[in-house]
């Protein structure tokens, strides 16, 4: 298992690497003069030269991208155009909010998509299959953005149970993960339908019932364990979706995240910064796809391999 471990914490390194410069293009590849977008229409050609000689854009994109390697392997992601303080500091003061409302959000996600998509499986065609996969549909085809709408307007302004947007207590919280929730929810419910619905009809699967094991007995420990690792990888994907559909749900509800972040560096202008948010989206994301193969390794140890 360590062997494994550490083969794919390795494999993270060109990941990282490709990633970093995939974003410095990107951000390079943008129409436009960055610089005479940050420093508006006004901007007289010597402010406009200044400013790129000092963010040193004039250097080919290699000599930035080496350079930008050494700067993020000791922290350093520049400093923010609009507040003048480094970018480590602005994404470090909000991205904890974003990790909470994921968390939040991937809870839900894990809990009634799980739940659901085993309920519907056990009796495929009743009531509850029908219901489930009705809210399904319904969660993978309804925006987050209008859903979030919805919830405010329903709960926040005509129910008035919940707050409409902010931060400040655990009821703030409710509306923006039931929100960002929706899409992942639906997701897992149907991955763990299917794969439920498979698994039962194995060999092994009618043997322990024919053996006279409890059903719960069955359940648990022939088709929920054998249905986790292709519901694990889409719990991991969704988690890494959760944090870049942060973006519109902290706008929608005033979320002070990296997301709401983000969208206030585009709005800016802010090229240093817009690169340091989606760096560490990426980067994010990364990760939490590599967790997920290491959990593979632990529930089969036939992935290891």
């Amino acid at each position: 298992m360590l062997r494994y471990i550490i083969t794919r914490l390795l494999t993270i390194i060109p990941v990282l690497l490709g990633i970093v410069f995939v974003v410095m293009l990107t951000l390079d590849l943008i129409p436009g003069d960055p610089v005479a977008l940050m420093l508006g229409e006004n901007a007289r050609p010597e402010e406009i030269a200044a400013l790129r000689e000092n963010l040193g854009l004039d250097d080919p994109l290699l000599v930035r991208y080496v350079r930008y390697l050494g700067d993020v392997t000791q922290g350093n992601l520049g400093r923010s155009i609009l507040s003048k303080r480094p970018v480590i500091d602005e994404i470090a003061s909000v991205f904890p909010k974003t990790l909470q409302l994921a968390l939040a959000a991937m809870v839900l996600a894990v809990v009634l998509g799980i739940a659901t998509g085993l309920l519907s499986a056990i009796r495929p065609g009743g009531v509850i299959d029908a219901i489930t996969r009705l809210f399904a549909l319904i969660g993978l085809s309804m925006p987050v953005f209008w859903l979030g709408l919805v919830l405010i307007y329903l709960f926040a302004y005509y129910l008035r149970l919940l707050p409409v947007g902010g931060t400040g207590t655990w009821r703030h919280l409710i509306l923006p993960a039931i929100t960002l929730a929706a899409p992942s929810v639906a997701i897992v419910s149907r991955m763990t339908r299917s794969t439920v619905l498979e698994i039962r009809r194995e060999d092994y699967v009618r043997t322990a019932q024919a053996k006279g094991l409890a059903a719960h007995t069955v359940i648990g420990r022939h088709i929920l364990r054998n249905a986790l690792i292709p519901v694990i990888t889409v719990i991991g994907l969704q988690f890494g979706q959760l944090l870049g559909g942060a973006v519109l749900t902290e706008t929608v509800f005033a979320w002070p995240g990296l997301g709401r972040l983000t969208v206030a560096a585009i709005f800016a202008r802010d090229y240093i910064l817009l690169q340091g948010c989606v760096l560490v989206f990426a980067l994010s994301f990364v990760l939490i796809n590599t967790v997920v193969d290491l959990s593979y390794g632990y529930i089969d140890p036939r992935t290891r391999g």
